[in-house]
Order: structure tokens, then C-alpha cells, then sequence
């Protein structure tokens, strides 16, 4: 298997936070989402339709705290 291609959101900046993931694809049904700030620490592995419901909570503001 080849390493998996890691993307930055076009959206992420050096801004103020630097709080940014990375995304990439593992395979052919998941989906490897890690902190760009510390990618030696590991990623979560979630299914197309988790990532979706994840990114639908997060536009919705449902994970602010």
C-alpha cells in the first residue's frame, strides 16, 4: 500500500489559532483525518458517511463549545 496523499483545507491559514486538520484517503472506503500541527501522533480512520455526518455537525456549529 502506498502512503496515503494528506491535504490541507484551502481554507487553513497561519492565522491566529493554527488549529487545522489534514484529510486524506486510505483505501477505498475510509477516510484518515489527523492535526497538520502534529501528524506523528496518528489519525482517526472514520467511514465516507461518519466523515459526512462530521462535517455536517461541525457547519451546524453541533461540536462548538
Amino acid at each position: 500500500m502506498s502512503s496515503p496523499e494528506w491535504r490541507k483545507s484551502s481554507r487553513s491559514t497561519g492565522g491566529t489559532g493554527g488549529e487545522c486538520v489534514e484529510l486524506a484517503r486510505l483505501g477505498k472506503n475510509d477516510v484518515g483525518i489527523r492535526d497538520s500541527r502534529a501528524p506523528e501522533t496518528g489519525h482517526v480512520t472514520l467511514k465516507p458517511r461518519a466523515f459526512a455526518l462530521l462535517v455536517n455537525q461541525v457547519k451546524v456549529g453541533e461540536l462548538d463549545l
